[in-house]
């Protein structure tokens, strides 16, 4: 296991006010520099992600290989006979960015137990506004997991960054994140973001089992080119993102002029949670078209910046445009303005029958998570989900032993996100909700 990176000492923070202020600029040229300035920042930390090596592995050498029991297809001197009468498809592979806060030390780890599978990839982030300290005992507790050393699948990122909830930080995590498990893996599928307030709602055998049968280049993600309120209070704003240059945790600031919208491409709206396919996050991070790039220049100074960057990329590129299904697969408890609200008791059943892979709007050590964990992924109290991998006796060390991670072993909540999924792709009905212009 690699050392945590140590984090650069402190800077003396720039003489800007403390408290939230509109900058009244009269001369546009000193506007612009702002706003130049601090799309540069975000482009060089964009450029910058792809070398980024600021990761500490879950790997005991970073020579070994992973547990021959857990991957006996990649072992490159075995012949492993497979059943040709079977008709399930090889299982993918998703890469989850997990993400948590100050003091979420407890809540990241639950979150890796009951999304964890031998296939995935999983990068685990602190951001700025916790300790090194809890970086460090994050590391440590993954460390010390038999079934992550063997597997070599989680890794904890040590050079944190800042990530505010509104301004393009997050854009800037999520693609410094996404970079990182392109170089960690090149098997992997589909790249989910998930925060601390986020669950899974069905077991990966059951994800997995599903997303086996589709084809590889769908993207999950909420889109609609109907702007409304957004255009006021969303997009026109401009503001700067402290996140992208300063050390220190600062308010946000925001200009008061406002700007036009774009003509040179059609702004979509959308979540900040999304499944995307690899071929995408590709072209986002290290592909030749500019297209991500220029979106990302403009929404560097966006207060919505995170839910509109995916959704406007891919459906103004006529690569992934007839990739998009129009649901990201997440349950949300959203209030008249489209803002996930807490989901209380009250939304249990409801949000269990829906058919979604995870929801979103759970509160700290909220007890609907020991009622999932209980009836739906079968977990037990600081212990991953049990799979197919799994080959221990029933209870609390089920997973002690393993096997091949290939064999699923889908659960009752598999039919859920089945009849899901069936809704949104039979009859070609999907093609209808692409990227319409309303």
């Amino acid at each position: 296991m690699q050392n945590l990176s140590p984090s650069p000492p402190p800077l003396s923070p720039p003489s800007f006010l403390s408290a939230p202020t509109a900058l009244s600029i009269k001369d546009p040229k000193a506007l612009l520099s702002i706003i130049l300035v601090s799309s540069l920042f975000a482009l060089l930390l964009f450029l910058s992600s792809s070398s980024s090596s600021s990761f500490s592995s879950s790997s005991s050498s970073p020579h070994s290989m992973p547990d021959p029991y857990l991957f006996p297809t990649r072992q490159a001197h075995r012949i492993v006979y497979h059943d040709n009468n079977s008709s399930d498809p090889i299982p993918p592979s998703i890469a989850y960015l997990l993400s948590g806060s100050k003091g979420d030390l407890g809540r990241i780890l639950r979150l890796l137990y009951a999304t964890y599978h031998p296939r995935n990839q999983y990068l685990l982030h602190l951001d700025r506004f916790a300790s090194d300290s809890e970086r460090e005992k994050l590391a440590l507790k993954v460390q010390s997991l038999s079934i992550f050393r063997a597997a070599q699948n989680v890794h904890v990122i040590g050079k944190a960054d800042f990530v505010y909830p509104t301004g393009s930080s997050g854009i800037s995590f999520t693609l410094h994140g996404a970079s990182i498990l392109l170089r960690l893996s090149t098997i992997w599928d589909w790249f989910i973001s998930l925060s601390v307030g986020d669950y899974p709602l069905v077991t990966q055998d059951d994800l997995l089992h599903i997303m086996s049968f589709l084809p590889k280049d769908l993207n999950f993600v909420n889109h609609s080119s109907y702007i409304g309120w957004r255009e006021s209070r969303r997009l026109k704003p401009i503001i700067v993102d402290p996140g992208l240059y300063l050390s220190q945790k600062t308010e946000m600031f925001y200009a008061a002029q406002k700007r036009v919208l774009p003509n040179a491409y059609r702004l979509f709206t959308g979540s900040s949670f999304a499944i995307l396919s690899r071929n995408f996050i590709e072209f986002c991070v290290v592909g030749t078209d500019n297209l991500p790039r220029t979106v990302l220049m403009y929404f560097s100074n966006t207060p919505s910046a995170l839910s509109n960057y995916f959704p406007t990329i891919l459906c103004n590129s006529y690569q992934f445009n007839k990739t998009v299904i129009n649901h990201n697969l997440l349950y949300a408890n959203f209030d008249t303005r489209k803002k996930p609200q807490p989901i209380s008791s009250d939304d249990y059943d409801v949000m269990i029958h829906h058919g979604a892979a995870f929801a979103t709007g759970f509160r700290l050590d909220d007890p609907m998570l020991d009622r999932i964990d209980r009836d739906v992924l079968k977990r037990g109290r600081g212990k991953v989900v049990p799979g197919g991998w799994c080959l221990g006796g029933f209870g609390n060390d089920t997973c002690s032993v393993w096997g091949d991670a290939d064999i699923l072993r889908p659960g009752p909540g598999v039919r859920g996100l089945e009849k899901l999924m069936v809704g949104l792709l039979s009859n070609g009905s999907f093609r209808s909700h692409q990227c319409l212009y309303e």
